[in-house]
Parts: C-alpha cells; structure tokens; sequence
C-alpha cells in the first residue's frame, strides 16, 4: 500500500483473511491522497509490535510491522473493519495461552484508545453497544420501522411457548454474528427454520441462549449498506433456493442474483433516524419486503459485508467508506 507520509495514515483494522473490500477502501483512499496502512490484528503479537509510552508531556505510541513503522500521530482516520483475537503460537504452553490471548487483547485495546479523538468508521464503544439485537430491535420500533416479533431465551419451555404461539412459524439465529469476510462462514451462523423436533429437547440453551423470531414472508431479502446517510440497496429473491430460503447466504451464487432496489422515502428516512441513533457511521442492514410490499427490519451488522453489492451492482460504497474516513 505505499510508504506512509506524516499525518496521513488511514489504519484499516482488519486480519489476514479479509480480501475485496479493504483493498477497494485502500485504493479509494490513495486516489484521494491519504496513505491506508492495513493492520492485520490476528498478527499481533507475534508478526506486529506495539510500544505504548505515556509520560505527563505527553505520549508515544508505535506500530511495528514488517512493512512499516508507523507513529500514532501520523494517523488521521481508522476504518475498524474486523478486530480479530491475538494470534498465539501453536507450541504455547496451553496453560498459558489463555493469559497471553487476555493480554494481548488488553494491549491492543489500550493501544487503540490514543485514537480517542481520531475519526473513526466505526467509534468502537457505539459499535460494541450497537451490536445489541435487542436494543436495536427497540430503537428501530421506535423510529417507526416494523420488526417481528422476536424472542431471546435460555428457557427451553419459553422457546417451546413462542414456538406454538406462532403456529411453528419461526426462525432462529445468533445473537452476534460470526462472519470473517466475503466468503462462506460455518453452517451455524445462518438463521435457520425451527422445526417442532429441535425444541423437543432444547437442553443446548442452557449453555447458548438463542434469537427465535416471527418468520416473515420473502418476497425480496435486501442489503442495504449505510454510510454516513448514504444507503446501497441490493435485492436478492431466494425462494427457488431450498436452502436460502430461511437465509440468503445459504443459495448458490447461481440460484439467484443481487439486483438493484430503492427504499421507499418513509424506509429511508426510519433507517437514517436508526443509524444514527446507534450512533454508527457503517452498518449492513438486512430488511425483508413481504409479498405485500411492507417493509419489515431485521437487523443491522456494524461491520457486516458489502462487497458483493460493489462487485456485482457498481455501487461506489468503497469510495463512500474513504469519503466518510476523510470527512
């Protein structure tokens, strides 16, 4: 990505799986004069060193990467794109792994917090808050948005008495997402259609409480990334998928296709008020317009993906990323 000049180094957080899109927001924000340095966290510590000095003049904080030395304030703006766990050696004794990895992410956390008056895209406090399912279920209710009805348990007598109130017309997923980038994540991230069978003994939610939620009817899934008040829509129908039809992510890249939408004016507007109540700068928000045409929320993924709607729509979120982090 270039040598880095004096106080115009953009950080792109992220880690070495990550491809597409940070070298899209790297090649925006290079046309636009700004020196990107990507910093892959799952290097740190063993390929990256960080040196955190603080003294009653001031501070010196410095990232050593095998491809540059970069200062603390060098840097202008930072594009939290994936923050991934400390990677440690495989011989680490595992008595102490545990300790290292809780260190090293206590390192990097405090490292990061010299930045607290660096733009950022996203502030890592609101997008820790904001990846709340339930709060932001509550605040898109309350901008006006419909949502579904939704439950969140440990409780298997719950689940099993929100599953018979919906006639078994329900889904489940995580309450944090687990996506890595661009390509195919584990099986079990993906919302999923509950049948009465998976409830009968629902003894697994004692360890891992689960989202059961109101299955709506698809007429389109959409995508809709926002940044900085700009929405992307893309719309993908699913339906002659078997296996996408409870999750888009699930189809093969030839059952269906992403085709451009516009959100009613009234949609648009709820999901700006959302946005920025959550106080986000970036999100991914997933929608569902019924055959009926109502448009019902989801839930919105701050660092969810949107390489797809660039590759395959052109939308210029790439060079809408770098505007917001040079803003």
């Amino acid at each position: 990505m270039g040598k880095t000049s004096t106080r115009n180094v953009v950080l792109l957080l992220t880690h070495t799986g990550d491809y597409y899109t940070v070298d899209r927001v790297a090649e925006a924000l290079s046309r636009r004069g700004a020196s990107p340095f990507r910093l892959d966290t799952d290097r740190f510590p063993l390929e990256i060193k960080l040196s955190a000095s603080l003294a009653q003049n001031g501070f010196r904080h410095v990232i050593n990467d095998r491809r540059a030395r970069i200062n603390a304030d060098d840097v202008k703006a930072i594009w939290a794109r994936k923050i991934w766990t400390p990677c440690m050696d495989e011989n680490l004794d595992p008595q102490f792994h545990a300790l290292c990895v809780n260190e090293s992410s206590a390192m990097l956390q405090g490292f990061l917090d010299v930045f607290h008056s660096t733009r950022w895209v996203n502030d890592l406090r609101q997008d820790q808050e904001a990846e709340n399912k339930l709060r932001q279920l509550r605040i898109a209710r309350d901008v006006g948005l419909r949502i579904p009805r939704t439950l969140t348990t440990n409780d298997p007598d719950q689940a099993r008495a929100f599953f018979e109130e919906l006639g078994g017309n329900v889904v489940a997923k995580l309450l944090r997402p687990l996506s890595i980038s661009m390509g195919p994540a584990p099986l079990f991230v993906y919302t999923s259609v509950v049948r009465e069978q998976d409830l009968a003994d629902a003894e697994m939610l004692r360890h891992s409480p689960m989202v059961f939620q109101e299955r709506i009817s698809k007429a389109c899934e959409f995508r809709i990334a926002f940044i900085d008040g700009q929405l992307f829509t893309g719309g993908i129908d699913a339906s002659s998928s078997i296996k996408g039809q409870s999750d888009w992510r699930l189809s093969a890249p030839d059952e269906c296709s992403w085709e451009p939408e516009q959100l009613p004016d009234d949609v648009a507007s709820h999901l700006r008020s959302l946005m920025d109540k959550l106080g986000l700068v970036y999100g991914a928000i997933d929608m569902i317009r019924t055959p009926e045409g109502e448009h019902v929320f989801l839930e919105v993924n701050p660092g969810g993906e949107w390489g797809m709607l660039e590759r395959d729509l052109g939308y210029p979120i790439s060079e809408a990323i770098a505007d917001a982090l040079l803003k």
